[in-house]
């Protein structure tokens, strides 16, 4: 990414002669970037009366685990934003990404158990033996029912990312009651699938585009993400390696760099945290990429709570195209899928303003569903499913 290749540069410049001036250069950009953040800091403020401005390390599972909250009046529907990763943090750039959301909704940003600023406040060594998607479920829960109690809600809205949708998903399953709605942007539904398909896509890219390179690497996967084994980490950075380049994760772009390049402007991170995210991230990887490859909500076909899928038309990080057939088969009070036809996995920084819209226009409304949003769709406002549920839906591969 493109932070890390500049500090990388910067590393290789000190080495070298220049270290003197490197070093002085380094240091007027992090002050530059200092200055940025305290400008988008006052900009960002909530001055509205009975407005909310949280930073807050809750006790969540037994340690420490960071909250930014923000509204403009605590009587708006409260929206529980779960990054995506494990361990892509999305509260550094939530000046960004959600700008605007606090005038309608009181939005909680949290960094996940060994993530972003919960990663810097513990012991990642105590935290280690904790990194399970049972604990994270049940993370899941207790930041939910803090959020209700804390804010008087009996209903919230939940919008989970990437890994954050199987935690958010799996929720919505246990606790419809707790919910207006669930929000899967970039839904993960089967692991292999998915994988799959992207390989599939990537290695037809770089045969249009007569990439040798691309061809040999990526046909030596082959066969890949097979349901009798498990993909090595090397052999999914090597695929992730070419879909990017392709724009199969962020459209037109070769990666996320534009996204993480932003969390150095985060008005509530120090230069520290900033530094830490990425440790942070490869800590989570480590513990729970075991854990996504596992997930397959294939046999989920009934939910007792609304849903709206967020999907970049352009996603292959993770197939948006397999999230739309799951969905149409699934039974709910109401669901819809919203399409972003500039966009890839990385919707939520992509495009922000249609978030935005879609979130007041189609979302917003089932908050009180005064106008009979819901009993007026074509959905089943009192549906309840038979199935036992579970838990989770984990079908070993």
């Amino acid at each position: 990414m493109k932070n890390i290749r500049l500090c990388f540069l910067a590393l290789f410049t000190i080495a070298t002669s220049g270290y003197v001036a490197a070093a002085s250069n380094a240091r007027q950009e992090t002050a530059c970037c200092a200055q940025a953040a305290d400008i988008i800091s006052e900009l960002h403020s909530i001055v509205a009366p009975g407005g909310i401005e949280i930073e807050e390390a809750l006790r969540i599972g037994g340690i420490k685990q960071f909250v930014s909250v923000r509204g403009r009046d605590s009587n708006n529907p409260v929206l529980l934003v779960i990054h995506g990763g494990p361990g892509w943090v999305s509260s550094p750039i939530s000046w960004w990404v959600s700008q605007g959301w606090d005038e309608y909704f009181t939005v909680i940003h949290w960094d996940q158990r060994g993530a972003g600023k919960t990663y810097t406040i513990n012991d990642p060594d105590v935290v280690a033996p904790t990194m399970t998607r049972q604990r994270m479920d049940a993370d899941v829960d207790e930041i939910v029912q803090w959020a209700r109690s804390r804010f008087d809600k009996d209903r919230i809205f939940v919008l989970g990312h990437s890994w954050g949708s199987i935690l958010g998903l799996a929720l919505a399953e246990r606790h419809p009651e707790w919910l207006h709605a669930y929000i899967g942007v970039g839904q993960a539904i089967d692991f292999y699938e998915s994988e799959r398909r992207g390989w599939r896509w990537t290695l037809n890219q770089a045969k249009a585009a007569n990439n040798s390179k691309a061809i040999e690497e990526l046909a030596s996967l082959s066969p890949y993400a097979v349901k009798e084994t498990r993909p090595l980490l090397e052999e999914l950075l090597l695929q992730r390696k070419w879909l990017n380049h392709y724009g199969g994760a962020a459209y037109k772009r070769a990666d996320a760099g534009f996204e993480s390049a932003a969390f150095r402007l985060s008005p509530i991170h120090s230069v520290e945290d900033v530094s830490l995210i990425f440790e942070a991230q490869k800590f989570s990887m480590t513990h729970l990429l075991g854990a996504a490859m596992e997930v397959n909500f294939g046999s989920l076909n009934c939910l007792e709570t609304p849903m709206f899928l967020f999907l970049g038309r352009h996603d292959y990080n993770v197939s948006s195209t397999l999230a739309a057939e799951w969905s149409r088969a699934l039974e709910s009070p109401y669901k819809e899928v919203v399409w972003f036809e500039h966009s890839a996995h990385e919707i939520l920084a992509e495009e922000p303003g249609k978030v935005f819209i879609t979130l007041v226009e189609k979302v917003l409304p089932i908050a009180t569903d005064t106008s009979g949003f819901i009993k007026g769709s074509s959905g089943n406002a009192n549906l309840r499913c038979n199935a036992p549920r579970k838990m989770t839906r984990i079908e070993k591969r």
